[in-house]
């Protein structure tokens, strides 16, 4: 990924209800977790890709980090050098102690806006992100589609308004031509299941199939 030209990574935890999540990482979730993936093998993970220099993010929902426990996740994954955490279920009326905690340890929380986010909602959302905010280009879970929502770059205008965090817009992209179009407007692209799907399709040689979806992207992400 990282040679083919991403920006940042961003791991995935597998979870067991993964809300957000469409076929494609709800697979890998389940291959992952028969394979025994843990948390503390994701921080192995952590520890490896920050090394590189690359900023170094985690997605996961709110019911593993708990599990873990808020305090001990913020800090040995802060050490093992992440930057931030999307949250993708967590809601800022329950994040108090989760921000607080972020916080402590220099971490960048990172919450999901969609395009039925409320004015007064998004302001409060947006106000708590810190890093990028996490913009859903629609109302539906992750995958690839043929085209991104135009209701995308309407919510990136809301957020204009009101704040001056970075925005990333994720769900959707999987091409160059969307990621040139997304670049139009955003301040980055999140790309998901497009990887995992290649992954998942070339099993005998996945890296190249991953570097191959990643220098495609930049190059999208690069017109603009």
């Amino acid at each position: 990924m990282i040679e083919g030209g991403v920006d940042a990574v961003e791991i995935g935890f597998p979870y067991s209800d993964p809300v957000m999540d469409g076929p494609v990482i709800q697979e890998a979730a389940e291959v992952a977790r028969k394979n025994g993936i843990t948390m503390a093998k994701t921080l192995d993970i952590v520890k490896e890709i920050s090394a590189t220099g690359v900023p170094t993010l985690l997605m996961t929902y709110w019911n593993p980090i708990e599990r873990y426990g808020p305090e001990k996740f913020a800090h040995d994954f802060s050490v093992e050098g992440m930057e931030g955490v999307i949250t993708p279920d967590l809601p800022i009326e329950e994040a108090g102690v989760w921000l607080a905690t972020a916080k402590e340890n220099s971490i960048h929380s990172i919450f999901v806006i969609a395009p039925s986010t409320g004015d007064g909602r998004l302001k409060d959302v947006t106000s708590n992100c810190s890093g990028f905010i996490y913009a859903a280009s629609s109302m539906g879970v992750t995958g690839t589609q043929t085209s991104v929502a135009n209701t995308a770059s309407a919510l990136v205008e809301r957020v204009r308004k009101i704040s001056g965090t970075p925005v990333a817009v994720g769900l959707g992209v999987s091409n160059r031509v969307q990621a040139s179009e997304v670049a139009k407007f955003a301040d980055g692209v999140i790309v998901g299941s497009a990887f995992v799907k290649a992954v998942l399709q070339n099993p005998s040689d996945p890296a190249t199939a991953v570097r191959k979806v990643a220098e495609e992207l930049s190059l999208g992400v690069r017109e603009r």
